[in-house]
């Protein structure tokens, strides 16, 4: 039983790292540039508005969803951590865990609270509104490889 558990938590996992990582991906190679194309205010009206969507929408359950899995995996593995398909989900739950949640609750979080609080039509918004999007999206491509590394180790747990 604890084997299709781990199955479908693992199968879960991969199917959540891999559309974070997409999701991710476009914000790093197209989102983020077509937002800077825009006047500053516009740039940042826009990045305020798609922010309140994505914790209030689907995007927020996939996200914890995968969180909640790869928790799950890491932590159900730990006790056969000797085991090759443990080290695995082990090493893929940790990659998403640290590189994608942790990263988002240290680095683009506070960077999306900071943009939340900016009025788009001040003086300083331009300035901030490029401070911004060059550590947000730094930090997004972290994200993004993270998800990716960890659709690919989860992917060998399948085995």
């Amino acid at each position: 039983m604890m084997e299709l558990v781990l199955g479908v938590l693992t199968w879960v996992a991969v199917l959540g790292c891999g559309l974070m990582a997409g999701v991710f991906f476009a914000f790093s190679t197209f989102v983020m540039s077509g937002l800077t194309k825009l006047p500053a205010a516009r740039g940042i009206a826009a990045m305020q508005a798609i922010n309140v969507s994505a914790v209030s929408g689907l995007f927020i359950a996939a996200f914890i969803g995968t969180v909640l899995a790869c928790a799950g995996l890491v932590v159900s593995s730990l006790g056969t951590w000797s085991e090759p398909l443990s080290q695995a989900r082990i090493l893929g739950g940790a990659v998403f865990l640290v590189g994608s949640f942790a990263v988002t609750a240290a680095f683009n979080v506070p960077r999306n609270d900071a943009l939340a609080a900016l009025n788009p039509d001040s003086a300083e918004a331009a300035v901030a509104w490029a401070r911004y999007v060059s550590g947000w999206t730094a930090w997004n491509h972290v994200r993004t490889v993270a998800c990716l590394s960890a659709t690919v180790l989860l992917t060998r747990a399948l085995r």
